[in-house]
């Protein structure tokens, strides 16, 4: 278990309450939250981390001020999204050098490295949009796993109108979201939606009050955790995720039958043992030591 280390960030804040709810601000207020290269970097440790640091049980993220992010910062010098001009990498160059320089830094997109880290981390994570969620402010919400909204909140996959695409992984992650219908018009129309929009689309989950919003996703956040087994809520949401895209439905039954029996070894006893004394079980698996029940 690791403590998670804040001391450092530039474009961060974080909190954790007595139940373990981390709460994780993107603080560049005077900028609307825009994403920069070093808002990436830290957001990509910040979930790596928070996978190890078994004090965090699950992690609310939302914006300062009156944004949640307004995208990426297109006032950075040279190539705005960081990333290097001088190479022609090929797919077969990037899959075989994805840590590697000049890849791992300079062609990698920034975006989809974080999401990728969120993906992989074995909590609960809520996005709780306070405000404009516009480019990367609305595909790195994607990847997590439910999206509360302000009335304030206006989301826009914009990216037609710059001339790029979609990136941090959500064409992987919008249409298992919303559907492919409504995942391309989105796109294609590179419209803003309103949070009534959004929650028409099954993108959020609900829209609240401003002040309302915050209050409501550490809400929820709480009802996943406590009284829980995180070593059984890391592996679901690992089996749903995985699951949902295999090829077969025996994929997940292999997949199902050893989380299963490793629960039942751990946790599960406590579980049962609890039920059947009528109590409130106490729970010491940790998430940051999940059995392994995919292949290789």
């Amino acid at each position: 278990m690791t403590a998670l280390s804040t001391d450092d960030w530039e474009t961060l804040s974080w909190s954790v309450d007595d139940d373990g709810i981390a709460t994780l601000t993107l603080d560049r207020p005077d900028a609307l939250n825009a994403f920069d290269v070093t808002m990436a970097r830290e957001l990509e440790q910040a979930f790596l981390d928070a996978a190890d640091d078994d004090t965090v049980r699950a992690i609310v993220v939302t914006g300062s001020g009156r944004a949640f992010c307004a995208g990426m910062d297109l006032s950075a010098s040279g190539n705005v999204f960081g990333l290097d001009e001088s190479v022609r990498p090929t797919p077969a160059e990037l899959r075989d050098h994805l840590t590697e320089a000049p890849y791992h830094d300079g062609v990698r997109d920034t975006g989809g490295r974080v999401t990728l880290a969120i993906h992989a981390c074995p909590k609960p994570v809520i996005a709780a949009i306070n405000g404009p969620a516009v480019g990367i402010g609305a595909t790195m919400t994607l990847a997590m796993d439910v999206r509360l909204a302000s009335t304030r909140a206006r989301i826009g996959f914009v990216f037609g109108r710059l001339g790029i695409v979609p990136e941090a992984c959500s064409t992987w992650f919008l249409p298992r979201i919303v559907g492919v219908q409504q995942a391309l018009e989105w796109i294609y129309a590179a419209d803003i939606l309103t949070a009534e929009e959004a929650l028409a689309g099954r993108l959020v989950r609900s829209v609240h009050e401003p002040d309302d919003l915050l209050p409501a996703a550490l809400e929820l956040a709480r009802s996943f955790v406590v009284g829980r087994s995180p070593v059984a809520l890391g592996l679901a949401r690992q089996l749903v995720y995985r699951n949902s895209a295999a090829a077969h439905p025996l994929e997940a039954h292999l997949a199902d039958s050893l989380a299963m029996y490793y629960t039942s070894l751990g946790d599960g006893k406590e579980g049962v043992a609890a039920f059947r004394e009528k109590r409130e079980p106490e729970f010491r698996g940790r998430a940051s030591e999940l059995p392994d029940v995919f292949p290789s």
